[in-house]
């Protein structure tokens, strides 16, 4: 069984009145409120943090649960104080060590955005395999993240799985608190063939069911088999940077000979900062009726754009509009009407080839956990490594499935006849 379908998910973002588009607008700030609101470094009121939700229903949260996550944090508790006081509690370093520790005594654990290799895997295979076989077994599985980490406490009987999921941070003085704890029964368990568990299920929520009127779905998807260490580097290096947030870059098929329909303007955006380590300057204004247009100088944007692509001044242009008589290019900044769905996918490369051209050809693949697949999609990204900083994208290809995979979560810009209709002259 399947959460939200993608139908109801696109609502927000296509085929909106102007009335729904600003309802939907204040239910996101809403969200975001309470999201910021039961993450942010102080301490919950104790009505906040002791309770765990069972079949609809709220009990006291289980003293001995709690006892045993505070175990789990002192275990490694010297590298969070150590990185805590270097401001590296968010590094890839840090939650490495965290790993690796809690596997030395014997924990199952893993990061929260799969960028470590798991700790204690033949644990999660040996209890796949028992819910495969109908054997009753149990499993904790611990989550680093950040501030704290997600302690999964999985339990099965007669091939059906239940969660018992408890969120555990630190405050601002040191202490773990335990956020909230939820169980739900698996609606939909499997083990899949790039190697990653994933799960879902249902939990009632006051506060979530006054927004959306339904039960609260939560999709986990964990990496459980090792991926080699110089796909991840590959990966942190060209594709993770980018991802598939706001340019379609890794959406299509284009190559230098044919750049197709990629959009130079996003990909303005996402590389502006990493090449002037800024910023855009050029941002939409705070008033959205109107729409926000720069005139950006043709040396500012064709340093960015030729820094990562092999185009030439002309084809660039023809592909954007270029005011010659001000050597610049008009740029509109994306507005309220080019938002896209706030959960995405994130990019995994699982294979590489290092070409005798000195290009390299990457194999990823979109790891979509909300849709509840480790493949949404898979495409062949090559890339031209210039230096030990400067590289270039060649090309990409869809390569599966060849033609229907759906990336309906991308909004593409507004072209300039739907740019009028929606600002007319307000510039």
């Amino acid at each position: 069984m399947k959460g939200k379908s993608r139908e109801e998910k696109k609502f927000w973002k296509v085929g909106l009145t102007e009335k729904n588009r600003m309802i939907s607008l204040f239910v996101i700030i809403i969200i975001i409120a309470f999201v910021a609101t039961g993450c942010d470094n102080e301490s919950p009121e104790t009505s906040d943090i002791h309770v765990t939700v069972v079949d609809n229903e709220a009990f006291p949260l289980d003293e001995s649960d709690f006892a045993d996550a505070k175990s789990i944090g002192e275990v490694y508790r010297d590298i969070y104080d150590e990185a805590a006081k270097t401001n590296r509690l968010g590094s890839l370093e840090t939650k490495q060590r965290i790993v690796v520790r809690l596997g030395e005594n014997g924990y199952v654990a893993v990061d929260s955005e799969n960028q470590v290799d798991m700790a204690g895997a033949e644990q999660v295979a040996e209890f796949c395999k028992a819910v495969d076989e109908k054997k009753n077994d149990r499993l904790t599985i611990i989550v680093i993240m950040e501030l704290g980490f997600r302690k999964f406490d999985l339990e099965t009987e007669g091939g059906n799985v239940n969660i018992v999921r408890g969120y555990y941070q630190y405050d601002q003085n040191g202490c773990l608190q335990n956020r909230n704890t939820v169980s739900y029964p698996a609606d939909l368990w499997q083990y899949t063939e790039e190697g990653y568990l994933i799960f879902e299920g249902r939990y009632f929520s006051d506060e979530n069911f006054v927004l959306t009127l339904s039960d609260t779905p939560e999709h986990t998807a964990l990496r459980v088999l090792p991926l080699d260490k110089k796909c991840r580097e590959l990966n942190r290096k060209y594709i993770l940077p980018v991802g598939y947030e706001q340019n379609n870059i890794f959406l299509m098929d284009w190559k230098e000979e044919d750049f197709g329909d990629l959009d130079f303007y996003d990909i303005f955006d996402n590389f502006y900062p990493l090449l002037y380590k800024q910023s855009v300057p050029y941002i939409a204004d705070n008033n959205l009726g109107i729409g926000a247009v720069y005139q950006i100088p043709e040396d500012v944007f064709e340093n960015v754009i030729m820094a990562y692509f092999n185009i030439d001044r002309e084809m660039l242009r023809s592909k954007t509009t270029y005011m010659p008589e001000d050597a610049a290019y008009e740029y509109r900044p994306r507005g309220f009407y080019e938002v896209e769905y706030p959960d995405i996918p994130y990019p995994e490369v699982v294979s590489y080839t290092e070409n005798q051209d000195g290009t390299i050809t990457l194999i990823i693949n979109a790891v979509y956990p909300n849709e509840n697949t480790s493949k949404l999609y898979s495409h062949k990204t090559v890339i031209r490594p210039l230096n030990e900083e400067r590289f270039q994208y060649v090309s990409n290809q869809i390569i599966s499935p060849e033609d229907d995979y759906d990336t309906w979560w991308h909004s593409s810009r507004l072209t300039e006849d739907e740019w009028k209709e929606i600002y007319g002259g307000n510039e």
